[in-house]
């Protein structure tokens, strides 16, 4: 049932937590920030005392209880990410908004796939880059037709797997009208940041193949290559979409370029990711969801799940030196198994 405003309850006040905060009071008519939790009672002091109304908490499990939030918004580490869904499930929360990637390891995320699907929770995860006008543009683009019939999509990131790579898949979903993956083939080297609370090869080398027969190619990590401007981590991210006519490319950190049929030559413009711009509109498009299921959010767990997926089978491709089929049947420890072979 459509409600004015959904109440919110949010876990967590580090810089990305503060970035949820503002989000949700960017969108007073549809969102009341009813609870914060943070087990820092310092920094739980400074975020709640922003927010008028909201309650501080240093028990998440308590908040819920208390409170029985519509949405649950958490931005901890991906190592909870299933003992705090199964919490959100458990005290029958409508929604889940939660950081990426969704685990550390294709059986949690299963699982937490599974479980929202069979609670009937609607779920998003933060791959809200896409909101960002230099990726509509390029996304715009691309859907006129004037780069004729796209073919490949090639997106890189410095950052390793698990920290861009899942960001990077579901942006080649989006500028792909949607078409998921069919198989994935994959190299992987490297092991220091097996370790990382992101853990993920060094460097990782994808080719994925949609149903709609586009070739997408992934690198993440050491050997990715550098973009125009980009001096920072979030920044050193691009995405060519390459048609028969033309392409269109997103430079994460200096914006978006394009040679098209009817450009005659080279046009650009400026973009890069602004948290403060992107944010609020993907948590608003979340009460649109709540509001009517026809209105699913670009960012659902379904979507993102399926990313999880070909990033995962990128390492068991490297692993087993074979295709790997989409969706993956098993749920082997992918990252463990790396561990021991790097």
């Amino acid at each position: 049932m459509k409600k004015d405003k959904y109440s919110v309850a949010l876990l967590g006040c580090g810089p990305r937590g503060r970035d949820h905060a503002r989000a949700f009071a960017d969108n007073p008519a549809r969102f009341e920030l009813v609870g914060i939790c943070d087990k820092d009672a310092e920094r739980l002091q400074s975020v709640s005392s922003t927010y008028e109304g909201a309650e501080p908490y240093t028990d998440a499990e308590r908040m819920l209880s208390e409170l029985k939030p519509d949405v649950f918004c958490f931005a901890t580490l991906p190592r909870i990410r299933l003992e705090l869904v199964e919490l959100g499930v458990r005290h029958g929360v409508k929604a889940i908004a939660y950081e990426k990637p969704m685990a550390t390891s294709l059986g949690e995320a299963r699982r937490i796939h599974d479980l929202c699907e069979k609670a009937g929770i609607k779920t998003i995860v933060s791959h809200q880059h896409k909101y960002g006008n230099h990726w509509l543009r390029v996304k715009e683009i691309i859907d006129s037709g004037d780069i004729g019939e796209i073919h490949t999509i090639h997106a890189t990131a410095k950052g390793w797997l698990l920290q861009y790579g899942t960001h990077l898949v579901d942006y080649m979903m989006f500028l792909n009208g949607g078409h998921r993956g069919t198989w994935v083939v994959g190299h992987v080297h490297g092991k220091e940041k097996l370790v990382d609370s992101h853990p993920s090869p060094d460097y990782a080398l994808g080719q994925i193949e949609f149903e709609n027969g586009v070739r997408g190619i992934l690198e993440c990590g050491s050997l990715a290559p550098d973009q125009p401007g980009g001096n920072s981590f979030w920044m050193n991210v691009g995405a060519t979409v390459y048609g028969s006519e033309g392409y269109a490319q997103v430079i994460v950190g200096s914006g978006w370029q394009a040679s098209t049929r009817s450009s005659s030559g080279l046009i650009e413009g400026s973009g890069g990711f602004d948290v403060e711009h992107d944010q609020a509109p993907y948590i608003r498009d979340l009460a649109d969801w709540l509001d009517d299921p026809a209105k699913v959010h670009p960012c659902n767990g379904d979507v993102t799940y399926h990313g999880f997926e070909m990033v995962m089978g990128v390492c068991l491709s490297s692993l087993e030196r074979r295709k790997i089929t989409l969706p993956i049947e098993s749920c082997e420890p992918i990252m463990e198994r790396l561990k021991s072979v790097l």
